[in-house]
């Protein structure tokens, strides 16, 4: 056990060093405790205190184990020590006056008794290295410095490593990532061509009738979901007369989906069998209300005879017909009544107009007309989109009226849209 008092940096350097190398510690460690000496008490000696070095071996924690414990301590009342834990070494223990740092060495007695030969005074008047070759002092600078660049390039060999892992897996992302934009990219193909399958299974066989042209426009709300409330159905009547129905179930989705299509059937089982057009929506409302109490809609059910343009409709809660004229003339065909579900259900009557050749006849559910929630506003604006498109092909005029009244949507909704122009006359 030995203390020492230094009065300069470079003599407590030299010696901490001395006995580092003495005791066989491991050049970074040494270089670190030497660094940390030197951090502590060149302020210390700048203002002229001194600082003393104490060191002692010590037994470890078991039989074989030995400690070197270096000791700083410090002139009383220089104020509280900076904190050690960003030091090279960080010491072991402190106090407001000192340091210590206990470091595990495996010490022969010859090593032990080395401090022993130390002068008691700190002085430099000895040889540093006595018994040593001359330059060991710089060998033991140079080992540190070795030890020192070996650990930098040990984290620079590190630093590629690791860059070129992370290249590695960024590549393997990238890939993964290309890999689940194709699979995206296919589900959403597979999952287009079902839905595109499902509304066409839910659409009535296209009709061929001379002298009449038939198209329509259907868009759902959520273009995820293509099915919805807003159906239709055609199909001829055994005297020769085309039967549509336009039906708005209330909601979206499969539910209202589902209402839509018992309506559609029931409807189609009414008229077939040879009820008269005016009585259909009551009698739907008595089949399908026992089955399903919730259920709402409205309907519109269209007649046209090709032969004779006579046109009869009958109403249910529905928005009514609009017909445009060859001439530029266009009305709304009202005819009064309360849809399925609804209180005292079925048309008022049946109104009867006539429709001649070249005229359009547009049958559609409020999503078309309500997209800016004004019924009013929707349907004069629909008799301009109806003006501006009449002159084009029968088959695209649904989807261009749809796509002018859509222009600004604020209240989106199911959309149907159907056209029916008579191009002439049959016989």
């Amino acid at each position: 056990m030995t203390d020492r008092l230094f009065h300069a940096l470079p003599p407590l350097r030299r010696t901490v060093r001395r006995l580092a190398h003495a005791y066989q510690l491991p050049a970074e460690v040494r270089g670190r405790l030497v660094l940390s000496v030197a951090d502590l008490t060149d302020s210390e000696f700048q203002a002229g205190r001194p600082v003393t070095l104490h060191t002692a071996h010590e037994a470890g924690t078991d039989a074989d184990s030995h400690v070197l414990a270096v000791t700083l301590r410090f002139a009383k009342g220089r104020g509280t020590l900076a904190a050690t834990t960003d030091l090279p070494l960080p010491a072991t223990q402190s106090s407001p006056d000192s340091l210590t740092w206990r470091i595990p060495v495996s010490a022969t007695q010859e090593d032990r008794s080395f401090s022993s030969r130390l002068p008691a005074d700190g002085s430099t008047r000895y040889e540093p290295w006595p018994g040593r070759p001359a330059g060991t002092e710089t060998q033991a600078i140079e080992e540190e410095l070795r030890a020192a660049f070996a650990q930098t390039d040990g984290l620079v060999a590190e630093h590629r490593r690791l860059k070129h892992e992370l290249a590695e897996t960024n590549a393997g992302v990238l890939a993964l990532y290309v890999q689940l934009e194709e699979r995206d990219e296919q589900l959403r193909r597979a999952h287009g061509q079902i839905l595109q399958e499902l509304e066409d299974a839910l659409r009535p066989q296209p009709l061929s009738l001379d002298g009449l042209e038939l198209a329509v426009h259907y868009e759902p709300a959520d273009p995820n979901a293509p099915t919805g409330g807003d159906l239709y159905d055609w199909f001829r009547l055994p005297d020769g007369t085309l039967h549509i129905t336009v039906v708005d179930a209330l909601g979206h989705g499969v539910r209202s989906t589902r209402n839509a299509l018992n309506v559609t059937h029931a409807v189609r089982t009414l008229a077939l069998e040879g009820h008269p057009l005016q009585s259909i929506l009551a009698s739907t409302h008595e089949i399908l209300m026992p089955l399903d109490p919730e259920l709402m809609a409205t309907v519109l059910l269209a007649r046209l005879d090709p032969a004779t343009g006579q046109l009869q409709l009958a109403n249910g809660s529905h928005p009514p017909a609009l017909v445009l004229r060859s001439d530029g003339t266009a009305h709304y065909l009202e005819a009064r009544g309360r849809g399925i579900g609804f209180p005292l259900p079925g048309s008022e009557k049946v109104l009867h107009a006539g429709i001649e050749p070249g005229d359009l006849l547009i049958l559609y559910t409020d999503g078309l007309t309500e997209s800016r929630r004004d019924p009013c506003e929707g349907e004069i604006r629909l008799i301009e989109a109806s003006r501006r498109h009449a002159a084009r092909p029968l088959a695209e005029i649904p989807s261009s009226i749809a796509a002018d009244m859509h222009a600004v949507v604020l209240h989106a909704d199911d959309t149907l849209a159907l056209a029916i122009r008579i191009t002439s006359r049959e016989g």
